[in-house]
This record gives structure tokens, sequence and C-alpha cells, in this order.
């Protein structure tokens, strides 16, 4: 989880309640264990199998892509899509500190961008997966704290239901509260369904792919499933009270009215130090929770994108004969043009940690999804159909996006749900009408599943 964990969830739910945040949620659980279900153990064999370490690494071995087209575009999609998830945390970064320290928004977020290149390249993979876990760790933490001090000068649990229940369609999974007018719409079906798409950017998300591929032991799958699985429900659930809390809070005139409701678990922690050394220093774990949140999800992601640029795009779409001080070199100097553009993107100090990590959620979910499912499922499937995936459900991302949901009524759903459909159609439509794979390849397909059935 990002800093959208802490910033973005409470954010939405703060301002408009139960139903976009808890349609949100339940698909996002849904996805975490489905991805565990499905994707991890198939996915950590496959690619032991084709020799891919990363994930267009996957897609041009598991297709037998010798022009490497196919693992261009994939690497092409990473940094695409990257640049604004990295720019996500970066401005919660920024909020974060704007707000403690009343540092200026813009030299708050550098900095942070700074930090978190520095131990990134200093350790790569290593760090970001040791600093994973204890951050997670601290995210649990800092969640837990808030709830616990949150409740209890709210007047207690019974206050803070009773207030929710109170606002017009705020306390409702069928309606939504309106902030504007005071009143409520309906969150019809169709609305629910593409919330609840959500769950379906697991599949494709390059960071949680490669967290799958580096899997130790296959057999242990099931264990981590059920761990993930029980910690993004907690942790999610935790995330939404907050934000009824601080609705209530707020109300109650202990904390400020919020110009910007993703602050509201800063603002809440804020007021926490305010009574006495032992809840500042929790408060002050509260804060190291945010940026946990932000820093565990930016390292991955920048590792990510560069290993994208140096391995993928350097030596194999133009096959560059780089060695290893030269890759290393140039995966920094990448980790740094992203940092640049993110900090660039989220220049505006309103920007929305929740919309910006959407978009990039159903950039990945839409163009790697479809394709991984097909890849690990899908023995019909070929490099025609996956290229045509990958770019039918980019392009209908940004079309969707800024372009027919403006158009409102039932165009108006999140991106992702018509992109992933799109992709799937674009895959099995071209897979079909182009030639068969090699027998060299449907054999490969037969002894992964043979050996994933068979541990």
């Amino acid at each position: 989880m990002s800093s959208w964990l802490l910033m973005g969830l409470p954010g939405v739910a703060y301002l408009t309640g139960s139903a976009e945040a808890g349609w949100t949620a339940i698909g996002l659980a849904i996805g975490t264990y489905l991805n565990w279900l499905f994707v991890a153990k198939r996915l950590r064999v496959y690619s032991q199998k084709v020799g891919a370490i990363t994930v267009p690494d996957f897609f041009a071995n598991r297709y037998h892509d010798k022009n490497k087209v196919l693992m261009g575009v994939a690497a092409l999609i990473i940094l695409i899509f990257f640049v604004p998830y990295t720019a996500s945390g970066f401005a919660a970064c920024g909020k974060l500190f704007s707000t403690i320290f009343g540092w200026e928004y813009h030299t708050a977020m550098i900095i942070s961008a700074v930090v978190i290149i520095a131990y990134t390249c200093s350790g790569g993979f290593l760090a970001a997966s040791f600093t994973d876990l204890i951050q997670s760790i601290v995210m649990t933490a800092a969640l837990v704290s808030i709830i616990v001090f949150g409740v209890s000068k709210a007047g207690g649990m019974d206050a803070v239901l009773e207030n929710a229940k109170a606002i017009p369609g705020y306390f409702s999974l069928t309606s939504i509260h309106d902030p504007e007018t005071g009143g409520s719409n309906p969150y019809n079906f169709l609305t629910i369904i593409s919330t609840l798409a959500w769950g379906l950017g697991y599949f494709g998300m390059p960071h949680i792919i490669l967290r799958f591929m580096a899997i130790e032991d296959k057999n242990k799958v099931k264990t981590s499933r059920r761990i993930a699985s029980v910690w993004v429900v907690i942790s999610m659930t935790v995330a939404i009270f907050i934000g009824f809390i601080g609705n209530l809070l707020s109300k109650q005139g202990t904390i400020e009215q919020l110009a910007d409701p993703e602050r509201i678990i800063i603002k809440t922690a804020l007021y926490m130090s305010d009574h006495g050394i032992f809840l500042a220093i929790i408060a002050g774990l509260v804060f190291a929770g945010i940026l946990a949140c932000t820093m565990s999800t930016s390292d991955s992601q920048l590792l990510a994108a560069s290993s994208s640029m140096s391995e993928n795009i350097l030596k194999g779409v133009f096959n560059l004969q780089l060695n290893e001080k030269q890759s290393m070199l140039c995966a920094r100097g990448v980790l740094t043009v992203i940092a640049v553009l993110g900090v660039i993107l989220a220049w505006n100090p309103d920007s929305s940690v929740f919309d910006v990590v959407s978009f990039a959620w159903a950039g990945f979910g839409a163009t790697f999804g479809p394709v991984m499912l097909a890849a690990l499922f899908w023995k019909r499937s070929n490099k025609a159909g996956a290229i045509a995936g990958m770019i039918a459900g980019g392009v209908m991302v940004f079309a969707w996006k800024y372009g027919i949901s403006r158009l409102g009524g039932i165009f108006d759903i999140y991106e992702l749900l018509p992109a992933f459909v799109t992709a799937l159609i674009a895959i099995m439509v071209v897979s079909l009408v182009t030639g068969e794979p090699d027998k060299e390849i449907t054999e490969e397909f037969d002894e992964v599943v043979t050996e994933v059935h068979g541990a």
C-alpha cells in the first residue's frame, strides 16, 4: 500500500462517506486475494522457467519474442505510468512536511524525493524489500494509534457511528454524501461495479508482480496469501474509519474543517501531539507511518522503472552491451529522471493523492493485467495478442479518462473497467486471427501447469 492508504482513502471517507471508499476497499480486498490465489505461484514458476527477472522480461520470454517488441512496449508502459504513481508519493510527502513543520510544500516534496532516490540507489531490491517489511509494521501501528486516540476524543465509538448515520448518504453503500449541497446522491449499480474494478488493478501492478517473481519458496504462497489478505482488509477498514472519526472531530471543532481532506490523519496526529510527551511520541510514529507508506511503494516503483530502462530497453531492445557499472549508472539516471518528472506532475499542492493513484492504477491494471492473465492461463494467446492488449488497454485508459467519461451518465465510471475489458477483447481477437503459438511455447506452458499442480 502507498500513501493512498493513510491519506487518499481516509480523505475520501472524510468527505463523502462509505460508498466510494467502501466499494474501493472491497474491490481491492477481493483483488488481493485472487491475485495471490491465481497469479502468485504460477507466475513464480513461469518466470523461473523462462528466466525472467523483470515484468517485460517475462512477457518477452513467455511468448519467445525474439524481436523484443513486446519487451519494449511493456518497458515503455512502466516508464509512462510510474511517473504519476511516483508523483502521488511526492505529493503526500509535500503535504506531510508542510503541515507538520510549516515548510514550503515544494521544498518538502523535493527533499523527500532526494531521500527516496538516495536509499533506493544505494540498496536496490534488497533495500526495498527490507524497508517494506519495517514500513508495513510502522503503518499498522500508525493506523491503530489514530483510531484509539481519535475515538476517545470524539466521544466514543457510538458517537462516531451516530454522526456518520446522521449525515445524508454518508453511512451507506448505495448513496454518497455530497459535501457541496449537504445532501446525498445515489451510488448506482454500474458505479459500484466500476469501483469494485479497483481489484482488477492488482493483476497488472509491476511492483507487486516483481514480488511474486522473487518468491523464495513457491510452497509458502498459501501462508503469504492469508497474511496479505487479512492485513489488507484490516488496514483499509481502519483507514476508512479514520475518515469517519475525522469528520466528527471537525464537526466538534476539535480539528478545523479541512479544505484538503487528505490531511485528516496528519491533523489528527498533530492534535494528539499536544497531549503530553507519550502521545507526542506516538504522533511521531504516525508521521513515520505516513512517510513509510510513501517510501514503501515509491522505492519499488522506481526500482522497477529503472530496471526496465537499463535491462529491457537498452540491453534488450537496442542490444547495447553494458557492463555492470554502466548498467547501474543508467538505472540511477532513470531514477532521477522519473523523480524529476514526478515532482513536476505533483507541483500543485492541491493535487489529490487518491485521484493520481487511481489513474496510474488503471493504467497498469488495464495494460498488464489482461496480458498477465492470458499469459498464465490461456495457452492459445500469442505475441501479437499480447501487444494488442497492452496498447488497447493503455489507449483506452487515456481515452476514457479524458474523453468518454466526460459524456456523463453511464459513461462516468472508473476508466479501469472499460479499459480492462477492451484489452481482454483485443488479446482474444488478435490471438485468434493470427497464427497459433509455436509448439515449443505451448509445451513450455504445459510444463509450467504440470509443475504448479504437482507442487
